[in-house]
């Protein structure tokens, strides 16, 4: 049995701990024989000193695996792809059927919103009758016919480290790289997926702000895939402005299908070209990365990913009008609030977070966990970085229909700069193989 007054002195102390009394650790905080105050005790010594790599290899798998796992068949090799979180950020809505449709099968679990930043889950919602949570077999079927499946996050996976997240954003101990990629990976490893593509965003609308913690990040959750026996890359992409044009969860549905249909904005499709040619290479389908772009290039040309995402649709219960009728199918909020600029010159910066913050206070994200989503408000991005605007122009339009929309308003007034000389940023600022 664990004495855990000695397990967390030794962690406070430097020391390392054993494989089996870590593995113990968790069982026992997650059958409730570790009190809260304890655990986070631990949390916060493992936040400042640390966790070496073999300590780091044994807490994620114990997480994986304090719960059921999902199995997919030998030959099934499913990939997945992880953003650690944004604003406007529609990726996953495109590449799930764009890389099944170039024979990669994904398996994605997702989440809802956290913070400032949309969670996909809560995106699909806004389509009428789609089915957000599978049980495990049928995820695992669906995968098997069609190629890919979208599902919410069951409660039978990874149970642990829910359990710990939750001390860890009430304790301040968020912000550890190894206790964050530990997060990631348990729940990826937990959804039977052998291959992973990490999108570690930065800038102004990620958690991590600086490309230095994007980094560290990134590199951690490399070099722990390969030890867990995973083959993985990680893209560093910017953040400092919204992806897109669209923030919001049924206007960004409306987004993802125009990038589907060969138009949409250059930055999500150039990011989910880049993203999507990660997979199918870690997927073995190509012999770069390179290739794979151009591979998920034709499929959009050809219509194939469009017809994957109506079969996506189909298969979780979804009628797929939204892809023919999106303005109908898909309604944004009638009430419309437009911010100017007050001066000319080129949109320089964005706080971005400030963004995703007035969509939460239109009603597109929530202040509380039990609060529901308003899937038609929505802040369209009128002008990007680099862009060219005068005195009087747009730079945001608010889609709303109830409270919220003066303090919206307020946040987007203050969230971008104008100068005279502004550069639009790159889109994928490194890659961490």
């Amino acid at each position: 049995m664990i004495d855990p007054i000695r397990f967390i002195e030794d962690k406070r102390d430097g020391r390392e701990h054993g494989p089996d009394e870590l593995r113990d650790f968790v069982k026992a905080y997650q059958h409730g024989n570790i009190p809260d105050y304890q655990a986070s005790a631990w949390l916060m010594a493992a936040f400042l000193r640390g966790l070496s790599e073999k300590e780091l290899e044994t807490f994620t798998l114990a997480l994986a695996k304090s719960g059921s796992m999902v199995e997919f068949p030998q030959a099934l090799e499913c990939v997945d792809k992880h953003s650690t979180g944004g604003v406007g950020d529609k990726t996953s809505l495109v590449l799930v059927p764009l890389v099944a449709s170039c024979g990669a099968p994904v398996a994605k679990l997702s989440g809802r919103g956290l913070g400032f930043t949309g969670g996909t889950v809560d995106k699909l919602e806004s389509i009428e009758g789609f089915r957000a949570h599978l049980t495990m077999a049928e995820f695992v079927s669906q995968v098997e016919r069609i190629g890919c499946a979208i599902s919410g996050h069951s409660e039978e996976l990874a149970p642990a480290e829910k359990r710990f997240y939750e001390l860890r954003d009430v304790t301040g101990t968020i912000p550890s790289v190894p206790l964050i990629a530990s997060s990631i990976l348990s729940k990826k490893l937990a959804g039977g997926s052998r291959s992973f593509v990490f999108d570690v965003k930065t800038g102004s609308g990620a958690f991590m702000q600086t490309l230095d913690e994007s980094r560290t990040l990134a590199r951690q959750l490399v070099t722990l895939s390969s030890a867990l026996g995973r083959k993985s890359m990680a893209l560093i992409t910017g953040m400092d402005q919204p992806l897109g044009r669209w923030v919001g969860n049924a206007a960004e549905i409306r987004e993802a299908i125009m990038v589907l249909k060969g138009s949409g904005p250059r930055d999500t499709r150039d990011l989910c070209l880049s993203l999507g040619g990660a997979m199918i290479f870690l997927a073995g389908r190509v012999p770069s990365p390179k290739e794979g772009e151009t591979l998920c290039a034709e499929a959009i040309r050809s219509g194939k990913a469009l017809e994957r995402f109506r079969m996506l649709l189909e298969f979780q219960g979804a009628e797929p009008g939204c892809i023919d009728f999106p303005e109908d199918k898909l309604p944004l909020s009638p009430e419309r609030t437009v911010v100017r600029s007050k001066s000319s010159g080129k949109i320089a910066s964005f706080e971005t977070n400030s963004i995703g913050t007035a969509l939460r206070h239109l009603g597109g994200g929530r202040q509380r966990k039990e609060d529901a989503i308003d899937h038609g408000v929505a802040v369209e991005v009128m002008a990007k970085i680099g862009e060219e605007i005068a005195q009087g122009d747009p730079v945001f339009t608010l889609y709303h229909s109830g409270n919220g929309a003066e303090t919206a308003t307020r946040l987007l007034e203050e969230a971008f700069t104008v100068s005279l000389e502004a550069a639009s940023p790159r889109i994928v600022l490194e890659v961490v193989e």
